[in-house]
C-alpha cells in the first residue's frame, strides 16, 4: 500500500478496520434485535466507519445525522451543533457513531443535548478512542481501536479538511501541522 508523503506511519489498515466494524455490528445486532435503534452518524469524520457498521447491522436500525463542529487545525475549539438529526428519539435507543473520541468534550455536550429529548437509551461506538486525551468521562460503548495521543488522519478522519480519503488511518507528520499550532 502507497503512504501519503504527510503520513509519518500507518497507525490501523483499513482490513482491521472493517473487521472491527464487523464486531461492533455484531454486538450491536445481538443487543438490539427487534428493538430499531437509530444509528447516529456525527459529520463529516464518521462516514467511512459509520457505513461499515450499518451494512453489517441485521437489527433494522434507521440513520440520522448531526454535524458537529469542534476542531481548528489540531485543537479542539467552542462545539457547535451546526446540523441537528431529524427524528424524534424520545423512548428510542441511540446509538451514535463517532470517527474518533479524544478529549470527550464534543461527546459530553451532545450528550447532554440528546438526553434532555427523552431517549430510552445512548450507546457511543467509535472508531478510534483516544483515553489518554480525555478532559470529559464519556463512557465509549463499542470501541475499534484504542490508541496513543497522536494526530491521526484518514478513514473519515482529516486535519483542515485534508486526508479524510485515505483508505487506513495514518499519523500525520508533526512538520505538517506545526506551523498552525503556533
Amino acid at each position: 500500500m502507497k503512504i501519503h508523503k504527510d503520513v509519518e506511519k500507518i497507525l490501523i489498515t483499513r482490513q482491521a478496520i472493517q473487521k472491527a466494524a464487523k464486531t461492533i455490528a455484531n454486538d450491536i445486532n445481538k443487543k438490539y434485535q427487534n428493538k430499531r435503534p437509530i444509528v447516529l452518524g456525527i459529520l463529516k469524520g464518521c462516514i467511512p466507519f459509520f457505513n461499515e457498521i450499518f451494512l453489517n447491522l441485521t437489527c433494522d436500525p434507521t440513520m440520522d445525522f448531526m454535524i458537529v463542529s469542534s476542531y481548528t487545525g489540531t485543537r479542539s475549539s467552542n462545539i457547535k451543533i451546526v446540523a441537528d438529526l431529524r427524528q424524534n428519539i424520545e423512548g428510542r435507543h441511540i446509538i451514535i457513531i463517532e470517527d474518533i473520541i479524544d478529549t470527550g468534550r464534543t461527546l459530553s455536550k451532545l450528550l447532554s443535548i440528546l438526553n434532555t429529548r427523552k431517549p430510552a437509551s445512548i450507546k457511543i461506538a467509535c472508531m478510534i478512542d483516544k483515553p489518554s486525551a480525555r478532559i470529559k468521562s464519556v463512557k465509549v460503548d463499542y470501541s475499534g481501536f484504542k490508541i496513543p495521543n497522536d494526530f491521526v488522519i484518514g478513514f473519515g478522519l482529516d486535519y483542515n479538511e485534508r486526508y479524510r480519503g485515505l483508505p487506513y488511518v495514518g499519523v500525520l507528520k508533526k512538520s505538517i501541522y506545526a506551523k498552525m499550532d503556533k
